[in-house]
């Protein structure tokens, strides 16, 4: 089983055993996920292909003209002032 040290900063090294299984490389990201049944954390990997984003954000009902876009965000700018 393998097992790691919370530092006085709350940082773990995750084992290179445990590393290698969740295919994780320097970078990657991880949550911790809540199992309701067990009342234990998981731990998994949160990287995410691009086409897992796909139906993310539904189309708009009318498409947004580029001037449109631009006129938007002169706006924006001009309030932000």
């Amino acid at each position: 089983m393998a097992s790691a040290t919370v530092t006085s900063k709350g940082q773990v090294t995750i084992p290179v055993d445990v590393r290698n299984q969740l295919g994780l490389a320097t970078g990657d990201r991880i949550e911790f996920i809540l199992n309701d049944e067990t009342g234990r954390y998981e731990v998994v990997p949160a990287t995410r292909s691009v086409t897992a984003l796909k139906g993310i954000i539904r189309k708009p009902a009318k498409p947004v003209s580029i001037e449109d876009m631009n006129a938007a965000i002169a706006e924006q700018g001009a309030s932000a002032r």
